[in-house]
């Protein structure tokens, strides 16, 4: 089998790790299945897509929304790379999964409206899917409302006319949307379980995205979630894709 890439940018050894960890898992992969690079410590090297089944981009500290003047060097850089690597994805209708950071990257190179309208605290969320989410394949074997955990600043508040709504929820308009036929994005994060999410509270406790003092509480109100169908969709993504 041809492995999957998976594109991180997470600058915390234990975080970047243990996303890597979730995605073997629950795509069913060895690490020879799944090449990563992590975009936020060196330049993105040449790709050669007929080497790979597709693409994935995990979470990152990065908000595509952000003011220009305000984000770093490394920031500005990676967003240049993901979207010269998207023109060539789209263009190919290639295989790609975006998770959290993958709606702003994704939404935002196909027109989307990205802003801090419908973000969300961390923690769980109830997801529908839409009519066309229930017949995707992607989706298959995920019931119509299922529980994901979330978190972001962030979010699409207006998709362009060719993007497919394929999940909603009540506190988040888009959570999951088709471009063509083949890239995907999800605002919740598939790969995630509680003790992903409390291990992410741990890490970035003191990163400003919560008050510190908060965070005992968050990974036990983490902890009374089980949290299962959203990884159907890694899933489905290596049994649909893998080459």
């Amino acid at each position: 089998m041809l492995p999957f890439l998976l594109l991180a940018s997470r600058a915390e050894d234990a975080a970047a790790e243990d996303e890597y960890a979730a995605y073997l898992r629950y795509g069913g992969l060895e690490e020879r299945e799944l090449h990563r690079v992590r975009l936020e410590a060196a330049p993105l090297p040449p790709l050669d897509l007929s080497k790979y089944s597709g693409v994935i981009v995990g979470g990152s500290p990065f908000t595509s929304s952000d003011p220009p003047d305000s984000k770093s060097p490394a920031q500005h850089r990676v967003e240049q790379e993901l979207s010269g690597l998207l023109d060539e994805l789209v263009a190919r209708d290639f295989p790609f999964l975006g998770a959290c950071y993958g709606v702003g990257t994704l939404g935002t190179h196909q027109g989307a409206v990205i802003d801090r309208t419908f973000g969300e605290p961390l923690g769980a969320v109830e997801v529908e899917l839409t009519a066309a989410g229930l017949q995707d394949p992607l989706l298959q074997g995920l019931p119509r409302t299922f529980t994901a955990f979330t978190g972001h600043k962030e979010a699409v508040s207006s998709l362009p006319p060719h993007a497919v709504l394929l999940a909603k929820a009540d506190s988040c308009p888009v959570h999951m949307f088709r471009i063509r036929t083949n890239l995907y994005a999800t605002q919740f994060h598939p790969e995630l379980d509680a003790d992903g999410l409390c291990t992410r509270i741990d890490i970035y406790r003191h990163a400003g995205y919560f008050p510190p003092e908060s965070a005992e509480d968050l990974m036990a109100a983490a902890r009374r979630f089980t949290v299962a169908e959203p990884m159907n969709i890694l899933k489905n993504f290596v049994a649909r894709y893998a080459r």
